[in-house]
């Protein structure tokens, strides 16, 4: 049976949910923080009359782009001073929340756009697999954990939702299609970068034989959604449905189209990292031995990253109610789940740091 496939991401789950639970990304992204500030020491700016141009690529609700973005122009400031004015443009998907955005802009004491620091943030509702700025614009690009997701779901996945699952012709369908977004991605980001610019991507990491350390949860809540359809919560067919288009990407896959000649589009690597992330919510287990606690919170991160995506295989009829008893019986039977044998999420975080050549 052929059934029609939903898309591979959807926004993270509103009403702040994704910047309360998404300490996880937020450790990822700390890792790249100093290629950052590096890339930022790094890049040429051009003409004193011209705005210097950030672009946040895959903001979410914005929680954890406030530390690089106010590192970012901490730098260009000690370099240029504090006249100049900084754009900072904040992407993500057009049913992202950016109303959650713009209140931690406006409102957390860690926001650069509360301290006169000459910087005007900026939102953009777009696909970053579009153009998502004119060309040339770009001084400094960001994207923390954003890019592991694609941009079209190729085939269903039998028997489960979560792409490293598969195998085969399957498995050979979502590679193919992955390293063909990543090369529109990286082409889309060169067209926009200024000459002398960087981009610093950093991505959730797998190690040669595809492994990442999230199987254990993905595996739970596959039994889970199967639970669901036992009892009657969700179809069949829309549990057929159902594919999450991420997956941690390994270091060749990140190199692999700068193999012939060292350059694509115009950007060569300067540093590419994996490192061994720690799981937060782990360390915490760790002083508290509260298994509860421990499932809460990977059950939260789960819900607040994935369940959006799950649930928009659900019949398009679904009323809001529908959609809300969906997420919360996935969390609490994942939450279940998880208590029964407290495990790590031990994952790894690959950086890739990228410069822009030739003349604008």
């Amino acid at each position: 049976m052929k059934y029609k496939l939903t898309p591979p991401a959807r926004a993270m789950e509103a009403g702040g949910a994704y910047n309360k639970n998404a300490k996880l990304p937020a450790c990822g992204g700390a890792f790249a923080i100093s290629q950052l500030e590096n890339a930022a020491r790094s890049i040429a700016f051009g003409p004193d009359s011209q705005p210097i141009v950030i672009a946040d690529y895959g903001s979410s609700q914005g929680r954890n782009s406030l530390s690089p973005m106010r590192v970012a122009i901490e730098v260009v400031r000690a370099r240029l001073g504090s006249e100049r004015p900084i754009f900072v443009f904040h992407e993500d998907l057009p049913e992202n929340d950016f109303n959650s955005l713009s209140e931690v802009l406006h409102r957390d004491s860690q926001s650069y756009a509360l301290h006169g620091q000459n910087a005007f943030p900026c939102a953009v509702g777009r696909s970053f697999y579009k153009s998502v700025l004119p060309p040339n614009h770009v001084h400094l690009g960001w994207c923390s954990y954003a890019a592991m997701w694609i941009s079209r779901i190729p085939t269903t996945i039998p028997g489960h939702f979560f792409v490293p699952s598969s195998t085969g012709a399957v498995r050979d369908a979502f590679d193919q299609q992955a390293a063909q977004d990543w090369e529109t991605f990286l082409s889309l980001r060169a067209r926009e970068l200024r000459a002398a610019g960087r981009l610093v991507v950093t991505v959730p990491a797998a190690h040669d034989d595809g492994t990442s350390g999230g199987e254990y949860i993905v595996d739970q809540a596959n039994s889970t959604l199967a639970e669901m359809v036992d009892e009657g919560a969700i179809t069949a067919e829309e549990r057929a449905r159902m594919a999450v288009g991420a997956w941690p990407r390994r270091r060749r896959d990140l190199l692999a189209p700068f193999a012939r000649g060292g350059h694509f589009h115009d950007l060569k690597v300067e540093h590419c990292e994996t490192n061994a992330l720690a799981d937060p919510a782990w360390a915490d287990y760790e002083l508290d031995c509260n298994k509860e606690a421990l499932a809460s919170k990977h059950a939260a991160f789960f819900r607040a990253v994935f369940a959006p995506t799950l649930a928009g295989a659900l019949a398009r009829d679904s009323e809001a109610e529908r959609l809300r008893a969906f997420s919360d019986r996935l969390e609490s039977g994942l939450k279940r789940r998880l208590a029964s044998q407290p495990q790590a999420i031990n994952s790894l975080a690959e950086t890739i740091v990228l410069a822009k050549t030739g003349v604008s």
